[in-house]
């Protein structure tokens, strides 16, 4: 077992700023019906609602650390684990360090690239940090309790993994299975197809250790799962269960959590809390009704009258504004939240000078990321400049003088959010950050320099 690393700042921190989230919601729902009604609820084996009704069960989800940080596809079934903790069950989340150095084939239609050990086990910490953000690892009753398969398969040999696990599954039953169905014909190598019986594995073992008798995760691990549950009937006739989430996507059919950019991560050195924020406020109205009910904890109660409120003003924005809200400080904290919402007030021109200065780099460079970006000596700025000149000869964002002086007397040239006139010069007290400076022509148009 790994040891779980208490960062007592992380849990506080959160519970302080968004106190109901770890408090259990007064609903009459049971977890299945919180699934069904949160759209949350894709396949369901057979028992296994009775099996949660009948007793606080152990369930699990998986995450292979193929990168050091979670993104926000892995939510939807860390949500199914918090919504199961909350009904009253055991929350098992297990970090893939063995099933990671394979590679998962469902879903893909090529052979992953290895990572190399080492990768693996600084994805395995940094992932194990992210999920204490999200579960209770503290309760008396049913705590979370992170587990990591390398654990139990690092000193299984090949010929006894062979004799103990391969013998139950044949080869019949493993390719009839979507994940490998779906590359016969592109070809799949040994490695990622003995996947699914390494994860079928994992399920007998925790079942046996943990008295873990339920899987969960997204639909395209149907195959997966069902696999474990046919192992754990096969070899000790007991009975396990499966239960899938939907795979998110947009209302446009197109993939959720995707942008230009890549995926949209939890990690703030991949995606700034910025850029995170604006994620979910750029949701739009209809997914943005879906996405609510996966991604908060928000009652049925609360969201219903959310979504009448929001009917009645729809240019407010107040599902985006209540979702990203919510979600943003549950990742990134109240502060880096305050910040986002503060920085999208200066691109809609509600911002100040004052909050504009306060901007850290990274957080000013997501702002105005893709506007024209023009470049002047630091040198240049060692002295006072006239801002005529700055506009057009010191960085051509103006083409002529006169077109400079015709923008300042027409009183549309911001200077780092303060309008300026013919008489304003610049130095290198202007640089933000010590190297930029925000140009405005009008409402709409930016420019950032930068000085080197």
């Amino acid at each position: 077992m790994i040891n779980i690393i208490r960062l007592p700042y992380v849990q506080n921190h959160f519970v302080s700023t968004f106190a109901h989230y770890n408090q259990t919601p007064k609903t009459d729902m049971t977890f299945i019906q919180q699934l069904k009604w949160r759209g949350m609820l894709h396949d369901i084996m057979p028992g296994a609602e009775e099996q949660l009704e009948k007793e606080m069960t152990t369930a699990y989800v998986g995450i292979d650390p193929t990168a050091d940080s979670l993104h926000i596809g892995h939510l939807v079934s860390i949500m199914m684990l918090k919504h199961l903790q909350m009904a009253g069950h055991k929350p098992l989340p297990l970090i893939g360090g063995a099933t990671g150095m394979i590679g998962d084939p469902s879903g893909k239609s090529e052979e992953r690239n290895l990572l190399s050990v080492e990768e693996l086990r600084h994805n395995e910490k940094a992932i194990q940090k992210q999920l204490l953000k999200f579960l209770d690892f503290e309760s008396p009753k049913n705590k979370a309790e992170i587990v990591n398969n390398y654990d139990w398969m690092k000193d299984f040999s090949f010929l006894e993994f062979l004799r103990k696990v391969g013998k139950h599954l044949t080869v019949n039953y493993m390719i009839s299975k979507d994940s490998v169905k779906n590359r016969l014909e592109t070809g799949i190598s040994f490695t990622e197809f003995s996947y699914q019986l390494i994860q079928a594995y994992d399920f007998l073992y925790l079942y046996q250790n943990k008295n873990c008798k339920l899987q969960m995760g997204g639909s395209d691990q149907w195959g997966n799962i069902t696999a474990g549950t046919e192992l754990i009937r096969r070899i000790t006739g007991g009975e396990a269960f499966a239960i899938t989430c939907p795979l998110i996507t947009k209302a446009d059919g197109g993939k959720f959590g995707k942008t230009e950019q890549g995926n949209v991560w939890l990690d703030a050195k991949y995606t700034s809390p910025y850029s995170f924020y604006q994620f979910w406020l750029n949701c739009s109205d209809e997914d943005v009704a879906r996405y609510i009910k996966i991604f908060t904890l928000f009652s049925k109660e609360e969201i219903e009258s959310f979504i009448e409120e929001h009917k009645k003003a729809p240019h407010q924005r107040l599902l985006q504004k209540t979702l990203a809200k919510d979600i943003t400080i549950r990742v990134h904290g109240e502060d880096e939240y305050k910040t986002a919402v503060e920085a999208s007030e200066i691109l809609f021109g509600k911002g100040t000078t004052e909050t504009l200065v306060k901007l850290p780099e990274e957080v000013l460079l997501s702002v105005f990321e893709g506007v024209p970006q023009h470049n002047i000596s630091k040198t240049e700025l060692e002295q006072s400049v006239p801002v005529i000149d700055f506009l057009s000869e010191k960085t051509g964002i103006l083409h002529s003088k006169g077109e400079a002086r015709r923008a300042l007397k027409e009183g549309s040239i911001s200077i780092n959010k303060q309008k300026v006139d013919e008489a304003y010069s610049l130095s290198d007290e202007n640089l933000l950050n010590s190297k930029y400076v925000l140009v405005q022509r009008g409402k709409k148009k930016y420019f950032l320099v930068i000085a080197e």
